[in-house]
């Protein structure tokens, strides 16, 4: 066996598993990293993976592996710069155990991740919300379940992993009614629910009973909705709402579209956008600055309160005596 096979099983043993306790999304992202990596090496040295050098994974090569992800596997920069952090978190876990490819390392740790165009983040307004979730057939109990779900996701702003990971003892509707969830990054949060959400869910788990660890979106079988689930069922949904709401026409909606509806609701509401990054459960609220981007009203405003260039200043009106002093008060 080679110097790579322990450095590679250490490192998801001994570092994602033990000292960092990485999800199992964080887990299985860098084992595709890795599974992918080594078979283009095995291609690129007709040597068997268990077989390869640490040498073997010089700056040359990672650059290459890298040009591979983006000109033949039609990978994204995103994707690719997703799969050089991989790379460069084994490679920082390296550094402490094989100190005589200390060259090597820093080589590959010096490649930086790619820059790339930040496309304005697509959004529903209400009539289109409203659209979406009257889409689902109410009379059955797929659609029933459907648009429970597709009012919560709207309402909430949940991730996808975050509304198939709901279970009915997650559903808190007495006083301050809620739903609480284990999010991104091991955090759990507690997400507040409209009047129309929780009477919703009433009827829902009125009719879906069943042990306070059942999934809450379930399949017909009892178990968890998967990701392509979802996403099949609100491109199919958006194509029956595109009938009585044009305006869906050519618009790309995913799961996701509708995270972002809920941040971009919530933010004409003027709703603080470090409160929406409490809200989605991001990291950081220079996440939620996308939102201030993509919003055209929020910017009309702001250039409404500008005097035009040339234009007259206005007459100075005195502050009226009677509110002066209410306001010194």
């Amino acid at each position: 066996m080679s110097d790579l096979a322990p450095l590679l099983q250490g490192f998801f043993t001994d570092k994602l598993m033990l000292q960092r306790q990485a999800s199992p999304n964080t887990i299985a992202a860098y084992r595709d990293t890795f599974k992918l990596l080594l078979g283009f090496l095995a291609q690129r040295t007709g040597r068997p993976p268990a077989r390869l050098s640490i040498t073997d994974l010089d700056a040359p090569t990672i650059g290459a592996f890298l040009h591979h992800l983006e000109t033949e596997r039609q990978n994204t920069t995103v994707t690719r710069n997703a799969r050089l952090a991989a790379i460069h978190s084994f490679f920082h876990y390296a550094a402490l155990r094989a100190p005589d490819h200390i060259a090597i390392i820093q080589r590959v740790l010096a490649i930086p991740p790619k820059r790339f165009d930040r496309a304005i983040v697509t959004f529903l307004t209400g009539p289109e919300c409203d659209a979406l979730i009257a889409g689902p057939d109410p009379t059955t109990w797929h659609g029933r379940r459907d648009r429970v779900l597709l009012l919560v996701a709207i309402h909430t702003g949940l991730r996808v992993s975050e509304l198939t990971g709901l279970t009915l003892a997650d559903v808190h509707l007495g006083s301050g009614p809620h739903l609480r969830c284990h999010g991104k990054g091991r955090k759990d949060r507690c997400t507040p629910l409209t009047t129309l959400t929780a009477k919703a869910l009433r009827t829902w788990t009125k009719e879906h009973t069943g042990q306070p660890t059942d999934p809450l979106f379930p399949t017909r079988q009892g178990t968890r909705l998967s990701r392509d689930a979802v996403e099949r069922l609100v491109t199919k949904h958006t194509l029956t709402a595109t009938t009585g709401c044009p305006s869906l026409t050519g618009k790309n909606v995913t799961p996701h579209t509708l995270r972002h509806s809920t941040a971009m609701a919530l933010l004409r509401a003027g709703v603080d956008t470090s409160v929406i990054a409490l809200w989605l459960g991001h990291e950081s609220s220079e996440t939620t600055q996308i939102y201030l981007h993509a919003d055209m009203e929020i910017k009309e405003r702001a250039l409404a309160r500008i005097t035009p260039t040339g234009s007259a200043p206005g007459r100075y009106t005195a502050p009226d005596t009677l509110l002066t002093f209410l306001a010194a008060l």
